[in-house]
Order: C-alpha cells, then structure tokens, then sequence
C-alpha cells in the first residue's frame, strides 16, 4: 500500500489540491453570495456587472439592448430591440467556471510567476469569454428563437467549456516545457 501511494503521490496531490482550492473558493464565493448585498446592483454585483457589460456588447453589434432586474427572480433581463430573450442569472457571470480553472491552476502549478500570469490572463479570457457568449447568444435568440434551446443548452456551453479545456492543455504544454528545461539544467 505504501509503494502504491508512493507511486501516485503526485496524482494524489494534484487531487487534492484542486478539491481543496476548488472548495475553499466556492465557499468564500458562496459567503460573498450570502453576505454583501448591495442593492444599487441586483442580484449581486458581478451579476450586474455582466449584464451592463453583456447589454454594451449587445449594442456595440448595432442593436438596442436592455437590461432590467428581473424581480422577483434574482435574476436580469437582457432585452434586445424591446423583445425579451434571455434572463442572466448567477450562475451565467462565471464565477463558478474561473473557480474551476484557478483550482486546476493551483493543482498543477508550475513557477510561480508564470502560473500567477497565467491564470490571471486565463480568469480574463474565461470571463470576457462569457461576456461574448451571452451577447451573441441573446442576438442569436432574438434573430433564431426556434434555436433558443440549442444555443444555451449546447452551442454557447461548448464554447466556455471548451475556452477552459484549450487553456488547460495550453498549461500542460507550457509546464511540461518547464518541466524538460528544469531537467536539462
């Protein structure tokens, strides 16, 4: 048993690591949920703040867009050109998706300035990301609603998870050169 351990000790503490950030982040994430109501931005501020920045990009691509809190659901509406098409709840500002990937980042850190960076540029990318997701998916919705379901059920799911997925496999390639230039030394 204890060569075994010894064998996978670091798979082991990989698993760890990430259980650990990963839930230790989602609990402070969770008492930030719970705790810091600011009524000025409902339902919390970085639900807000992605639906003004998600509206400004709406409108950037020359259409009218709106957003207006969604009482008494915690939730905002997102508008385009006056018709309904999307509610942006908690769940759709990416907290929880930059949580996945930092506890990766942690997991499988390298040096550590260039893991800082890296995962500094990578929560950027995921939540700008996520910013032209929701907009497109609203112009999409507002020009095919009868592609409604395929477009936030698996369309624009695909292409958050799949920036994550290309971000980690860009790590592993950037570790692993890391790891073969701290050997050759």
């Amino acid at each position: 048993m204890r060569q075994l351990l010894q064998r996978y000790a670091p798979v082991i503490r990989f698993i760890f690591t990430f259980l650990g950030v990963y839930l230790l982040l989602a609990l402070l994430y969770n008492l930030y949920l719970q705790n810091f109501y600011y009524p000025d931005y409902y339902p919390d501020f970085l639900t807000h703040l992605v639906a003004l920045q998600s509206e400004a990009v709406v409108s950037a691509m020359g259409y009218h867009a709106q957003v207006a809190p969604g009482y008494p659901e915690t939730n905002m509406h997102l508008f385009v050109n006056g018709k309904f098409v999307a509610r942006i709840i908690e769940g759709c500002n990416a907290a929880s998706i930059i949580i996945l990937f930092v506890s990766f980042m942690f997991a499988f850190s390298g040096k550590l300035k260039t893991t800082f960076f890296f995962t500094l540029g990578g929560a950027v990318i995921i939540y700008v990301t996520n910013i032209l997701r929701i907009a497109l998916m609203a112009v999409g919705i507002y020009e095919y609603p009868w592609h409604a379901r395929f477009l936030h059920s698996v369309a624009f799911p695909l292409v958050i998870y799949g920036v994550v997925f290309l971000l980690w496999v860009l790590w592993i390639i950037i570790y692993t050169k890391e790891i073969k230039h701290e050997r050759n030394l």
